[in-house]
């Protein structure tokens, strides 16, 4: 079963796809987490890394920028493929919906409908990409998820304490509309969406992960 946790920058993907895989294992399935871009092992996630740590002496359209992306997953194949035969569950950090929703934020909002479902195409009819099986968003206020992007570890594409993505407001909001966007239309399948905040207070790590691994059984 592949399943994509989703979500803006600062909602938690890593954390709760590793909390994911931790209960899977528990429970007594395997479960592994791939997480995207590969920077360090994908031509096009080196070239990702470059582009949002400001290395690049261009400015990439959306178009372009969602190629890159697709084929960081792309050149994935393999490792995608040989995860799937090897475990019960492939938890992805980021998968084909976080490239549609953060390219069509970028662009004009005549546009932007159809940029999604070009990348849909771009990166499942023609890339050759498996579609997940259960998309997670992980619905996290922006004001609250602002807080969490400046508690980030220090990535390894970037000395700056924000990369490109993540330090634009406006983009952040854009990408959280294109997300809701998504799952009120069904693209890419099944949606489950996880608030990680209750009454004003970020959700304990293991409460979000538990409500995913109870998607994820009801999806199976």
């Amino acid at each position: 079963m592949l399943v994509a946790i989703e979500g803006g920058d600062g909602a938690g993907k890593a954390t709760a796809a590793a909390e994911v895989a931790a209960q899977l294992v528990a429970a007594g399935r395997s479960a592994t987490v791939l997480s995207f871009p590969r920077y360090a092992e994908t031509l096009g996630g080196h070239v990702l890394g470059e582009y949002l740590g400001g290395r690049l002496p261009h400015i990439a359209s959306p178009r372009a920028a969602a190629v890159l992306y697709a084929l960081d997953r792309m050149e994935s194949a393999g490792a995608i493929a040989n995860a799937a035969a090897n475990h019960d569950v492939v938890v992805f950090d980021r998968y084909i919906a976080s490239n549609m929703a953060y390219q069509a934020a970028q662009e004009d909002p005549g546009g932007s409908d159809a940029l999604m479902r070009w990348i849909g195409r771009l990166e499942i009819d023609q890339f050759g990409l498996p579609l997940p099986d259960l998309n997670v968003y992980l619905d996290t206020p922006a004001d609250i998820a602002r807080g969490l992007i400046l508690r980030k570890r220090k990535r390894s594409y970037t000395d700056d304490p924000l990369d490109a993505y993540e330090a634009d407001d406006g983009l952040q909001r854009r990408v959280r509309e294109r997300y809701e966007a998504m799952v009120a239309e069904g693209l890419l399948g099944h949606w489950a969406r996880v608030p990680t905040v209750v009454d004003g207070a970020l959700r304990p790590p293991r409460e979000i992960a538990a409500a995913i691994v109870g998607a994820i059984d009801r999806a199976a």
